[in-house]
């Protein structure tokens, strides 16, 4: 299923910026050069946006653009994180991890004093996944393993996970800009857009 796009102008005229602050965010990298399409329209060249992501990044952008410079912003938005290492007492102090979720994580991955950018996201999905309650603990210790095999690659696209589940038995996959299509047989459980979890949880640990 192809992505919904939405023109520049509808853009504009939903969400009431400006033609100039639409560039500007773009210069600054808040909105990524991939996502200005440029197809053929009937008067001329038009320019399209994945519908979704840019109304939530620009939404994003507005409610965060008066408490926080520009370039903090981007660096917030891109996936490289630049976050300090961290000790699980800053994590649960901070609430950004509870204290039940890290024996677990430990049992999966293994223990550390300090804890990376890319634990803390593990650690966020393993909690995530545990509240919604759709998926067994060998389910998501899948997810979590291929994230930490595949995270060099998500940290540079824009990459869904999705968990399909067949006769029973659950299977994990990254997609790249492209959807999953399943069988009559198989059924999508779950779907975690990591790009949108790191913006989340790089705000949380940084505000």
């Amino acid at each position: 299923m192809e992505e919904e796009l939405i023109s520049k102008k509808e853009i504009l005229d939903m969400t009431g910026i400006s033609y100039g602050q639409l560039y500007r965010w773009k210069r600054k990298e808040l909105i990524p050069e991939e996502w200005f399409i440029k197809k053929s329209s009937y008067t001329g060249q038009e320019t399209f946006f994945p519908r979704e992501k840019i109304i939530n990044r620009i939404n994003k952008i507005i409610d965060l653009k008066d408490d926080m410079p520009l370039d903090d912003l981007a660096a917030m938005f891109t996936n490289k994180p630049k976050v300090d290492d961290v000790s699980e007492e800053y994590l649960i102090e901070k609430e950004i991890i509870r204290e039940e979720t890290l024996p677990i994580y430990k049992d999966i991955f293994r223990e550390k004093e300090e804890y990376n950018f890319k634990d803390i996201l593990l650690m966020d999905i393993l909690q995530r996944e545990f509240d919604l309650g759709k998926l067994t603990i060998g389910e998501i210790e899948v997810i979590l393993k291929l994230i930490n095999k595949e995270y060099k690659n998500i940290e540079e696209k824009d990459g869904t996970l999705y968990i399909i589940r067949r006769l029973g038995i659950g299977i994990c996959v990254v997609a790249y800009r492209e959807r999953i299509i399943v069988d009559d047989g198989s059924k999508i459980i779950g779907e975690i857009n990591i790009k949108n979890i790191i913006e989340n949880l790089k705000m949380r640990l940084t505000l």
